[in-house]
């Protein structure tokens, strides 16, 4: 019994420049993605690794075209070899999860040789975002504070008072929890708010301190764009 020791090349379907080339484009047009995923963020979020990742998986997802090809079979076996990878990092804006997607798309695009899909694709998605990001399309320009304050848990029903005070210095607001903190010595109420027009953060706090036995009042601006 004789055994075959010869080496086969299976990359015979694509030249050399086919594989230069997918991965060059996947490059420039992940490059693009990146510079616009940075120029566009606005939140205190933003991560350079994550920007990293971004342009290293345009191109690991055309070679993963390029490997795959038509074989379904080759395709049934990647899926299986890539299940096991885990991602423990939690994605912190689902906008971060869009631009995954698009590197992913125009890797393939690359990856499949459909180069004029992959760049106008690219121009095309990038500009959209350029425009929504400049012209701030679809903001909801009604900025609310969350209010926590501690009171006593001695008894002492606190709600009326501080609903005085929340009525005083908000045009509205309404109770979202309450929970006992310091081994249930303190209660803990929060409210989401819309301060009135004039009303700063420290002159609400001084007012909810007059009231709660000097306990901690906290005034959060902006929780719906700054991660807490």
């Amino acid at each position: 019994m004789n055994l075959d020791f010869s080496v086969t090349d299976l990359s015979g379907t694509f030249s050399v420049m086919d594989v230069v080339l997918s991965l060059m484009l996947a490059l420039a047009t992940s490059l693009v993605v990146a510079w616009t995923y940075r120029a566009t963020h606005r939140n205190i979020s933003y991560s350079q690794s994550y920007v990293h990742t971004l342009i290293i998986l345009g191109m690991i997802i055309a070679l993963i075209m390029l490997v795959v090809g038509s074989n379904i079979a080759r395709a049934f076996a990647l899926v299986g070899a890539l299940s096991v990878v885990r991602f423990r990092n939690a994605i912190k804006e689902t906008r971060d999860v869009g631009f995954i997607f698009l590197v992913m798309g125009v890797g393939m695009a690359c990856g499949t040789r459909f180069y004029a899909l992959a760049i106008i694709a690219t121009a095309v998605i990038c500009a959209v975002i350029v425009l929504m990001h400049r012209f701030n399309l679809f903001a909801l320009n009604v900025q609310r504070q969350v209010v926590k304050v501690q009171v006593p848990a001695d008894g002492t029903d606190h709600g009326p008072l501080i609903d005085e005070v929340l009525i005083r210095h908000t045009d509205e607001y309404e109770l979202i929890s309450t929970e006992t903190v310091r081994g249930g010595s303190l209660l803990e109420l929060a409210y989401t708010a819309r301060l009135k027009k004039g009303v700063k953060p420290g002159r609400l706090i001084e007012a909810l301190r007059a009231i709660n036995a000097g306990q901690k009042a906290t005034v959060l601006t902006g929780y719906d764009q700054t991660d807490l």
